[in-house]
């Protein structure tokens, strides 16, 4: 394709019981006002026709047969690659449709790393079901770090939304576990990939990187805890000696004020919880999980399955439609870059 007519992007369907498939054609149905890049679904063509009449859209479903064909039918309606199928059953997962959406994750990541796709982007799964069918891992990052052939540790996940960017160092274990996971080498590696990639991906020319410490108010001085002098710090002095703007350790409970956040371009959290509550207290509607690190782009709207709500009309598509459109982002800054190096 030429340099005029990208790639589109590629995106799985999540758990078809979710609201992923409902807000997929809600999306599409404000494609134009959205600005969103041309994409298509691998699978689950019934699916999404039966949510998008459950949710009173107009969005035709088009059945294509290669990822190339999506930019036309991108205008009539949702593209749809032939894939697994399944009954539409909002708010009931089954085996069925686990086997569905690990079946969509599969081929989607596929296409992305063959070249079919410009990016790719993750609906919401359901990990109990799909570990039933064979899906042995934390979650789809650490899903697709396998799938491209990239270091585990390599694979950053970064909370992105318009107010904020969160990037957790430690992500799925208990929250006893985190101090001892936590080291140098850790706060380093995942700061210089983190640094990279929001020059290459965002256009950021120096990026600046703020660290938080671990401990109430990073410790006080050594009184609630050691981590912050003894990994922290040290980590935030070699970052900086490489070049990198790196500042902390910030106390947590005070550097997502709006004028703190104004100081930095994401912010490096010790844990899980200590990253994405703010970004979610901040951006939830429009919150977007970017994995960094890996040879694809991959974006994912940062919120769950949401059985509860599911075919009820009612989900939010803020955070879908985020995703694509800055997955499209992402690949046209990247395909510029391309052009440029070339």
């Amino acid at each position: 394709m030429s340099a005029q007519q990208p790639l589109p992007i590629a995106i799985s369907l999540g758990d078809p019981a979710g609201i992923g498939p409902e807000l997929i054609a809600e999306a599409w149905a404000r494609r134009r006002k959205a600005g969103l890049a041309p994409f298509f679904v691998l699978g689950g063509a019934t699916v999404l026709a039966a949510a998008s009449v459950r949710r009173g859209l107009d969005c035709p479903v088009h059945a294509i047969s290669n990822a190339a064909d999506a930019i036309d039918a991108f205008v009539h309606g949702l593209p749809v690659l032939a894939g697994e199928d399944a009954a539409y059953a909002p708010g009931a997962p089954d085996h069925a449709g686990a086997r569905l959406a690990l079946a969509s994750l599969i081929d989607a990541t596929r296409l992305a790393r063959e070249g079919g796709a410009a990016a790719l982007v993750t609906a919401p799964i359901a990990k109990v079901e799909l570990a039933k069918v064979g899906f042995d891992f934390p979650g789809q990052t650490e899903f697709l770090a396998e799938a491209c052939g990239a270091p585990a540790q390599n694979a950053v996940m970064m909370l992105a939304g318009p107010s904020l960017r969160t990037v957790p160092l430690t992500v799925h274990c208990a929250l006893a576990e985190v101090p001892g996971l936590l080291s140098q080498e850790l706060i380093i590696q995942k700061a210089r990939i983190v640094a990279a990639a929001l020059a290459r991906d965002f256009g950021i020319d120096r990026p600046r990187l703020a660290l938080t410490g671990l401990n109430p108010h990073a410790s006080e001085g050594g009184k609630f805890g050691d981590e912050e002098a003894r990994i922290i710090a040290p980590a935030v002095a070699e970052l900086r000696e490489e070049g990198i703007d790196a500042s902390g350790p910030h106390s947590a409970d005070t550097l997502f004020t709006p004028r703190s956040r104004a100081t930095f371009d994401a912010a490096l959290c010790m844990y899980h919880d200590q990253a994405l509550i703010p970004l979610k207290a901040l951006d939830f509607d429009e919150g977007v999980n970017v994995t960094l690190g890996l040879p694809i782009i991959r974006t994912s709207p940062d919120h769950g399955t949401a059985f509860d709500i599911a075919g009820k009309g009612i989900a939010g598509p803020g955070a879908m439609i985020a995703a694509i459109r800055m997955a499209g982002q992402m690949a046209a800054r990247s395909a510029e870059s391309q052009l440029t190096r070339g």
